[in-house]
């Protein structure tokens, strides 16, 4: 039989009452639900991630459809009578962005049958030495010298694709305090069918699924000193907590800034993580990409047709830039019910929010108007931390080292499901559902994973309803 609602209430107060330091919240905050400020969209549905922010004016709404008709058609390969889209390839992961950004949202690993890993990248690279300085200090990782820093699993008629990507998984079992059990599961990438000889004995593998393109162009617009004011890489205060920053090569301004974009914050602004996602994911050129990712070995690759000098012109990469910056955010759901805000105090009871940082105000220079001078509340701090072994990838980016990982922003996370089919978090889809995720956490995190798993079960589901009203 199902306890009264205020008796489950009083169960959680008395558990956070334990913890003197961590706030207890009642009520929501003002504007708490506006988690864009005035860029917050009021839709919520499959589609709450593919609109444009809610401040954009009428008059610049047509540039917002324009990127995204770029963003969402295919492209084709060349020649062709679409010139506007034509130069896929010769190699590539997909023909279109919306393919790994799944209805601007979360993408995922590939299914058993997939015909190609899709939303899914692998990327590739070596260890690194004091005789690779340079390189690491302009692409940041030593690629793979056959194929490149990402695996592309497609190709144009007559190129051969570079390998086929699969992911099994390994399961076992995390205890709760209560006795209850966690299944995690543990991938293992299998590359096979590759098209130009053995990969480097050495090679490191990282499987990374797409994030959710939703306030990119907020956290864009997040200035540097608010950023680093969070970073504290020896722990000068004790705590366990010492993210850092990522300095990365901006191609733009040929000079090291810092990183804010992917996984590992390795790229410093939207434009050139979308001339890198052109490059990469589909085998466009563009000014800040001038070249085929094509290997001294990959002679069919070299030898094929191209789509002109660039394929992305200026024009279009603006025009993708306009509309990854101005996807809005979703307002929050329920901000005031009871069970939330009990899962917040557990939020901070954890320590979440030492690394998953609540909000933020933009720059009052931000690129576009609608950015500026906004209080967001993205749940991120954009630093680097060292998350344990459990989810290393060995593999080193700019200043990134193979445990390092970038908080993700958390804002969206509960329409995860509802925009993009599925349930599956962490840089490679792991984890099947938040718990899972919370649950792989190690390193810096190992003491607010320890601090949740000793929750009962009715605290753990207020955690989750807060998660799920981000």
């Amino acid at each position: 039989m199902r306890a009264p609602l205020p008796h489950l209430l009083l169960g959680l107060l008395l558990a956070l009452a334990g913890c003197d330091q961590s706030p207890r919240f009642t009520q929501a905050e003002p504007g708490e639900a506006l988690s864009a400020g005035t860029a917050t969209v009021f839709k919520h549905d499959h589609n709450a991630f593919s609109l444009p922010s809610a401040n954009l004016p009428p008059s610049r709404r047509l540039d917002f459809s324009v990127g995204n008709s770029f963003f969402r058609n295919p492209w084709v390969t060349s020649p062709a009578t679409t010139t506007a889209r034509d130069g896929l390839g010769p190699l590539f992961n997909t023909n279109a962005c919306q393919n790994c950004h799944i209805k601007d949202g979360r993408g995922h690993p590939p299914a058993p049958d997939a015909i190609s890993a899709a939303s899914m990248l692998v990327r590739l690279s070596l260890p690194t030495g004091n005789e690779h300085a340079d390189i690491i200090k302009r692409l940041g990782v030593l690629a793979e010298p056959t194929y490149g820093g990402q695996l592309q699993d497609m190709a144009n008629p007559g190129v051969a694709p570079e390998g086929k990507v699969r992911v099994s998984y390994s399961l076992h079992n995390l205890y709760l305090a209560d006795g209850s059990a966690v299944e995690l599961r543990h991938p293992q990438l299998d590359i096979s069918q590759l098209g130009y000889g053995p990969l480097h004995a050495d090679t490191r593998l990282s499987a990374r699924i797409a994030p959710p393109m939703i306030g990119l162009g907020l956290l864009e617009a997040i200035p540097d000193a608010a950023i680093l004011a969070n970073a504290d890489p020896d722990d000068s205060n004790g705590d366990g907590i010492s993210g850092r920053a990522n300095r990365v090569w901006d191609r733009a301004q040929q000079r090291t800034v810092l990183g804010r974009f992917g996984w590992k914050a390795g790229q410093p602004s939207l434009n050139q993580q979308n001339a890198e996602a052109f490059a990469n994911d589909m085998g466009l050129t563009s000014s800040l990409t001038t070249q085929d990712n094509c290997s001294s070995k990959q002679n069919d690759c070299r030898n094929a047709a191209h789509g002109g000098t660039p394929e992305v012109t200026d024009s279009i990469l603006a025009s993708v830039l306009f509309y990854s910056r101005n996807l809005g955010v979703p307002a929050r759901r329920d901000v005031a019910a009871p069970a939330v805000l009990a899962g917040k105090s557990l939020f901070h009871q954890a320590g979440c929010q030492r690394c998953h940082s609540p909000q933020f105000t933009t720059a009052s220079d931000a690129a576009e108007p609608e950015l500026a001078n906004q209080l967001i509340r993205p749940y991120t701090d954009l630093l680097l931390h060292d998350m344990g072994e459990g989810l290393a990838d060995n593999r080193s980016e700019f200043l990134a080292t193979g445990q390092e990982w970038r908080t993700p922003p958390l804002w969206g996370i509960g329409l995860t499901e509802r925009v993009s089919g599925h349930t599956q978090f962490l840089h490679d889809g792991r984890a099947r559902n938040l718990l899972e995720a919370i649950a792989w956490h190690g390193g810096e995190a190992e003491a607010a994973k320890q601090e949740v798993l000793t929750f009962s079960a009715q605290q753990r589901a207020a955690l989750l309803a807060f998660l799920n009203s981000l």
